[in-house]
């Protein structure tokens, strides 16, 4: 029985329970209940059972109960069901379920028929969803605030597409305003040979840019004007840049379906239909010769200028135009990652989505980022040579590889700063966590290719013999998995898969100290042997999905 299986079976008794007691002449409330509200929990205390629920404290008082009265009625009908060993209510109201044994091993035959699909679910079924993250300035080399997004945002992705959502990963290319002109200068200069600007871009990559722009200029630029030079520089400089970002995003395993160009909503007139849109809904003035959006209407701290007094477009006109776009191209949630330093850009950003008459927070998400350090030695790395002033994608790939690199930035919470040990991801122990996840991948895969050499195959499926404690520890934990997707998916919080797939290794680390799938010696091979291979594999193929949520793979020998 699965926990969804078990959840409709209790909520069915739920109604009816209030049924009985309509009739029984009890005033009973609208309980306003659906199936996903009877939660089922794994209790912390294995004594406790399988699942564990706390719904009859939640329905007693519309139900004119006490919560254990409420509670003992309903494990009543639990134990009634075929699957279902015993029932016990504790506490306040608790009640705690324990399957049979072949209803608990059954789950094994299950994940292994499911293969990758096993922990995929409908959450978001027919949702559009825009997900845009990175989206580096194209002046220079990714940062670890930039590649800590890249792994976050790339799993996330993969998270949301697992509960049905349709998402389209977005990179929002900023080649419109002063960042640009000052790249330009700087890679001119570099050229030239003179100092970089005051407010430039440092860094030997600079001067790699200028010398792959003269490489591929099809004439002679000493002969072109200081602004001709400038204005080649900065168009093909920018793309080769651009064109760097992507192939390293490619390389940590991130590719986009779109590449958002922000000069092109100024170009096409997105910038000026969403101020008509505004306008329309009354929210756009003019004052001191300059275009203003009321957003303190909906919060915020003060009114945007649009388009300054001198005709100049401000920042959050851009903002206007884009998001509309992706509103335009019928997306109905639009997240969007940024790094810690744009906490203050939400509040305007919310005002904005309720100015064109959204829904903040729905429509509109935005998720923050903190910092990220690397240490070596229990010092902070040293900046990049190439860069100049920070450490990039490449410092950390360098260091320790794809893998290990996208899973450390992925396992913790994303709105927490990281600190992340390179010598402890050099390491090949249990104290590196992605070690200890793909060592327990690669020892499920040893197991299976021993027991086929031994001659121990999934021929029989005997599900009541998984009795040992480590067993029903390890399957209890491998029917967690649906649950853990769903929540990472609704919280936006992918660092949950890394952890659990830690837990799933602990736990199969220990069923492989206590519980045998190889014969000893000339011990004969039994169906108990058999079910356990199906344990085996379903293990491992739990680890090597959580893992291709991640964007890490799971390696079959170590």
């Amino acid at each position: 029985m699965t926990p969804a299986e078990l959840s409709q079976s209790l909520f069915d008794l739920i109604l009816q329970l209030s049924e009985r007691r309509r009739e029984a002449g009890t005033p009973v409330a609208d309980l306003n209940l659906s199936v996903a509200d009877v939660t089922l929990e794994r209790p912390r205390n294995r004594d406790h059972g399988d699942w564990a629920s706390s719904i009859a404290m939640k329905i007693a008082k519309p139900l004119g109960s006490n919560p254990r009265e409420v509670a003992a009625e309903l494990a009543a009908g639990l134990e009634q069901l075929p699957d279902v060993a015993s029932v016990d209510v504790a506490g306040p109201g608790f009640i705690n379920i324990r399957l049979e044994a072949a209803a608990a091993g059954a789950l094994a035959k299950t994940i292994v028929d499911a293969g990758p699909a096993y922990g995929t679910g409908h959450l978001y079924d027919g949702l559009k969803i825009n997900l845009e993250f990175v989206s580096a300035n194209p002046t220079g080399p990714i940062h670890m605030g930039g590649v800590r997004w890249a792994a976050v945002g790339d799993s996330l992705a993969r998270v949301l597409q697992a509960e049905g959502a349709d998402v389209t990963r977005e990179y929002y290319f900023n080649d419109h305003g002063s960042q640009i002109d000052r790249f330009a200068r700087s890679v001119l200069a570099g050229y030239l040979g003179e100092p970089t600007p005051e407010d430039g871009y440092g860094g030997a990559y600079i001067g790699d840019i200028a010398d792959q722009v003269v490489a591929g200029h099809a004439g002679d630029i000493a002969v072109l004007s200081r602004d001709e030079q400038q204005e080649v520089f900065r168009s093909v400089g920018v793309d080769l840049m651009f064109t760097e970002i992507k192939e390293k995003l490619h390389g940590f395993g991130v590719d986009f379906d779109v590449y958002f160009h922000e000069d092109s909503l100024h170009e096409s007139g997105a910038v000026n239909r969403a101020i008509e849109r505004l306008r329309e809904q009354g929210h756009i003035f003019e004052e001191d010769g300059a275009i203003w959006l009321r957003t303190t209407t909906f919060g915020d701290d003060r009114d945007r200028v649009i388009i300054r007094s001198n005709g100049e477009p401000a920042y959050i006109s851009g903002d206007l135009g884009y998001y509309l776009d992706k509103r335009e191209r019928g997306f109905d949630q639009n997240l969007i990652m940024l790094g810690a330093d744009h906490h203050g850009y939400v509040g305007r950003m919310m005002a904005m989505v309720e100015a064109f008459g959204d829904v903040p927070g729905v429509n509109l998400q935005i998720l923050i980022g903190q910092m990220v350090n690397l240490l070596k030695g229990g010092e902070p790395v040293r900046m990049s040579k190439r860069a100049g002033t920070i450490v990039t994608l490449d410092d950390l790939v360098d260091a320790v590889g794809v893998d290990a690199g996208r899973y450390s930035l992925v396992r913790s919470s994303s709105d927490t700063q990281l600190d992340i040990d390179l010598d402890l991801l050099g390491k090949r122990t249990n104290e590196n966590p992605v070690f200890y996840v793909q060592y327990a991948h690669a020892r499920t895969c040893s197991v299976a290719r021993n027991a086929t050499a031994a001659g121990v195959e999934r021929s029989a499926f005997a599900p009541e013999l998984l009795i040992h404690d480590s067993e029903s520890a390890l399957l209890g934990v491998l029917q967690e998995y649906p649950r853990v997707v769903a929540q990472a998916a609704e919280l936006r919080e992918p660092h949950r898969i890394a952890r659990y797939i830690e837990e799933v290794a602990g736990y199969y680390h220990r069923w492989y100290d206590s519980c045998r799938v190889i014969p000893l010696g000339d011990e004969p091979i039994t169906d108990l042997h058999r079910t356990r291979l199906w344990l085996n594999d379903a293990t491992g193929q739990v680890i090597r999905n959580g893992l291709g949520l991640l964007g890490v793979s799971a390696p079959e020998r170590m």
